[in-house]
């Protein structure tokens, strides 16, 4: 199933954290990751795992998917990918990621710190100053030609003509899907990414942490603004008709039974 398809099927993206590397309790987070991710595939949604988010080293998803013995079913299960890789651990996630039959993968310039060190463009034959997600998709797509569906972000709250320059850069270079930054209402930045021709997923902020979210789009919101996660969900499902939601920060427990009911499906 492509990602039109999903779309079309309302099949939602769903965003699943790996445990931290430096966790105090790995044999629980595994646990929950395990719990999370099957809840994922049994519902017919797509598993969508971060890479390192925030430079926070993380333990990569083709690594614990397989030692867990997870079942990856066919088309559910998408990977971010960042430039803060070596390029033998490039080649490591993506062949690994190939032979579990990962359809889609979201590359992202991502963030870093001093134990993660950013992609040497000399190593992938390339002369510029640093890779961004732009060259990271264009040599993706030469050395795996064919094997997977590559996705971009885009990021309504940085100066636009910029933001333009790069998406139309990035599709340029390969891109066939598009993930917005948290979005909270009706935006006509990400209204006009329909001018792209390719498939949008939202995304919706699903957790009630507001300091995590200023984060995520560079401005302040107050602990105290009035935030309903699911209602948010419907709204952005009928503000953005045609366009597939990505859900972050899911509470698998307590949202997830809800989120068909909450946008009528």
């Amino acid at each position: 199933m492509s990602i039109q398809q999903d779309i079309e099927k309302d099949r939602f993206h769903i965003e699943v954290l790996t445990p931290k590397q430096n966790t105090q309790d790995l044999d629980g987070d595994l646990e929950k990751f395990s719990e999370k991710f099957n809840l994922v595939m049994e519902s017919g949604h797509v598993a969508c795992i971060t890479d390192n988010p925030m430079g926070l080293l993380s333990f990569q998803a083709t690594d614990i998917i397989p030692e867990l013995g997870l079942e990856v079913k066919p088309g559910q299960l998408s990977i971010h990918l960042n430039t803060f890789h070596s390029k033998p651990d490039l080649h490591a996630i993506l062949d690994s990621a190939a032979r579990m039959n990962v359809r889609d993968v979201l590359v992202v310039t991502g963030d870093g710190n001093e134990r993660i060190p950013k992609l040497n463009p000399q190593s992938i034959g390339l002369s510029c100053h640093s890779i961004t997600a732009v060259e990271l998709v264009a040599y993706i797509r030469k050395a795996y030609p064919g094997v997977f569906s590559l996705g971009v972000a885009f990021n309504p709250y940085e100066p636009q003509e910029h933001e333009a320059e790069k998406m139309r850069r990035k599709i340029d270079a390969g891109a066939e899907f598009i993930c917005t930054q948290p979005v909270l209402g009706r935006d006509e930045r990400v209204v006009g990414l329909k001018q792209y021709g390719l498939p949008v997923y939202v995304e919706c902020w699903m957790s009630k942490k507001l300091h995590l979210l200023s984060q995520c789009v560079g401005y302040t919101i107050p602990e105290t603004t009035a935030y309903d996660p699911l209602a948010t969900l419907k709204e952005l499902k009928s503000i953005y008709s045609g366009y597939g939601m990505y859900l972050a920060m899911l509470g698998m427990k307590t949202q997830f039974p809800m989120i068909r009911a909450c946008v009528g499906s």
